[in-house]
């Protein structure tokens, strides 16, 4: 079982958002009030854009876990040791892995 934490604000998150930038791919998790918000500011540019048409280069399904990746097992425990908020599960806040890459480089 995978459970979302909401990127922007650290509550439950109920889905998670892809969108692209620039060339660059990003992925939001977000509770449904932070997702309609996100589509709703995007939406005059999105309108206003022509889709491109890309090939998924992850295959359906394939969604790295915490067994995949020990580093995020240490963070999670270096967070929890130092007072800060993290799920047991799901993605770790970038802010959570911002200072904990400052505090441990």
């Amino acid at each position: 079982m995978v459970i979302l934490e909401d990127d922007l604000d650290g509550g439950l998150a109920d889905e998670s958002v892809q969108f692209s930038l620039d060339g660059k791919q990003y992925e939001i998790d977000l509770n449904r009030a932070n997702a309609k918000k996100l589509r709703e500011t995007l939406h005059p540019v999105i309108s206003s854009g022509q889709q491109e048409q890309v090939k998924q280069a992850r295959a359906a399904g394939a969604r790295t876990t915490a067994a995949d990746n020990p580093e995020a097992a240490k963070i999670r425990a270096w967070a929890q040791e130092n007072g800060r908020k993290v799920s047991d599960r799901g993605r770790i806040a970038q802010e959570i892995r911002q200072v904990n890459y400052a505090a441990t480089s």
